[in-house]
């Protein structure tokens, strides 16, 4: 049977939720040059590695849509939607065509399935089929086994 979470535990776990979504928002914003970088500080753009992270946070989004609380929803929306935003300011001004771009549109759509499985080769005759296993008694089929308890 299910147990019912007390209200600590619940608030933990969105405290916790907010952090990550702010942390994966945090590291868009550091490969779209939002943030300079700790260890050389200039700001670094990074678009490849920034569509990665704002891909994350939608997939995260979509996954958990109808799960969250109000404050959750409200701070993946919002990260998402900035950082979308962001990511097509900072691509049109490298010379990137984000015309098409609309918000939601960072993620791409899943691969198609394949129509037509790939042709099986053919097996040559010349390999002989292989050979039956030998039939088993149901007696011989059994495991033989003992435990023992330190005894």
């Amino acid at each position: 049977m299910a147990e019912v979470q007390p209200q600590t535990e619940a608030g933990e776990m969105t405290q916790i939720f907010v952090e990550f979504v702010m942390m994966q928002a945090q590291n868009a914003a550091l490969f779209l040059g939002q943030i300079p970088n700790p260890q050389g500080g200039q700001a670094e753009v990074n678009l490849p590695l920034a569509k990665m992270f704002i891909d994350q946070l939608a997939v995260i989004r979509a996954k958990t849509r109808g799960n969250l609380n109000r404050d959750e929803q409200r701070v993946i929306d919002s990260a998402v939607s900035q950082l979308e935003g962001a990511f097509v300011e900072v691509a049109g001004a490298a010379g990137h065509d984000v015309s098409g771009m609309a918000p939601g549109s960072l993620v791409s759509p899943p691969a198609p399935e394949p129509q037509s499985p790939a042709p099986v080769p053919e097996i040559s005759s010349a390999v002989p089929p292989a050979a039956a296993p030998p039939a088993r008694s149901e007696e011989e089929g059994r495991k033989k086994f003992t435990k023992s308890y330190g005894a």
